[in-house]
């Protein structure tokens, strides 16, 4: 299989930079609160397709630029289009566009590397979406979420919403915010588990990118196996997730990192993780 060099991957409707095998997006229209467009969608959407068959990058962080992470889709470059769509009846292209924006979400989900968003301002839409589709959030005091598509008459149940949302933060929770529109302050956030933490505004990237490069140090091989569970346990009961999670386990024992590890214990030192 073609493996994809992410360190030499350049994004053309967002930043990618690639240190220390950690990649990092950051969203970068500042100006309007970095807002999604047809085309960041669908190269997001295929950065993360793409990071499954990356070597170079263990853990992948998600920003926003100018104090912002994101006000959700471009009012102009997408929600007047699909208005039009609307007007002219044209349902294969408003379905196209929503299987377009949940299979983002997909992509988010299944790569690999585990996913952290760093939280700032404003984090609405399709930014509160990307934010919940990560595997951890850190926030700020000023970070303000909202699911907003009940506001524009559309229903909650948007990208996947309705499936994720209730197991970060509750049903009951969830239903609120998704009926209402309502913002999400970062107290109510941290409080009800949406954040793992905040931090200062100042800081929270580096945060979150100092979590990523612990994650990108360890065992990567059984860091992917562990996202893959959390995913797929989702649908099992638990008879069924111990016996997966037995078979995963199973296979983790036939990595090299794990004789790595065992080696290192013994000899009273850290392991150095290689992935394999």
């Amino acid at each position: 299989m073609k493996k994809f060099k992410a360190a030499d991957y350049v994004a053309t409707n967002f930043k990618w930079e690639v240190a220390n095998k950690v990649g990092t997006i950051t969203l970068n229209r500042p100006e309007r609160k970095n807002p999604l467009t047809f085309e960041s969608y669908n190269e997001l959407r295929d950065l993360f397709r793409n990071l499954s068959h990356a070597d170079d990058v263990k853990a992948v962080v998600v920003t926003g630029a100018g104090g912002n992470f994101c006000s959700g889709g471009d009012v102009h470059e997408i929600i007047g289009p699909l208005v039009k769509m609307q007007e002219e009846d044209d349902m294969a292209g408003l379905l196209a566009f929503t299987r377009m924006t949940g299979d983002l979400v997909k992509a988010m989900r299944h790569c690999p590397q585990p996913v952290i968003s760093a939280i700032d301002g404003i984090c609405a839409g399709a930014g509160a979406i990307i934010a919940m589709a990560s595997d951890m959030r850190i926030g700020t005091p000023r970070a303000k979420t909202a699911f907003l598509f009940v506001r524009v008459g559309l229903a909650g149940a948007d990208m996947g919403a309705c499936a994720i949302l209730p197991r970060i933060i509750g049903q009951g929770r969830a239903s609120e915010l998704l009926y209402t529109g309502r913002v999400m302050n970062a107290e109510e956030g941290d409080k009800w588990g949406f954040f793992n933490r905040l931090v200062a505004p100042e800081a929270v990237l580096a945060d979150a990118q100092a979590l990523a490069q612990e994650i990108a140090s360890g065992p990567t091989f059984a860091n992917a196996m562990t996202k893959t569970c959390l995913h797929q346990e989702w649908a099992m009961d638990v008879d069924s997730a111990i016996e997966a999670e037995a078979q995963a386990q199973a296979i983790c024992m036939q990595t090299r990192d794990y004789g790595r590890a065992y080696r290192a214990f013994v000899a009273k030192g850290k392991p150095v993780f290689e992935g394999n």
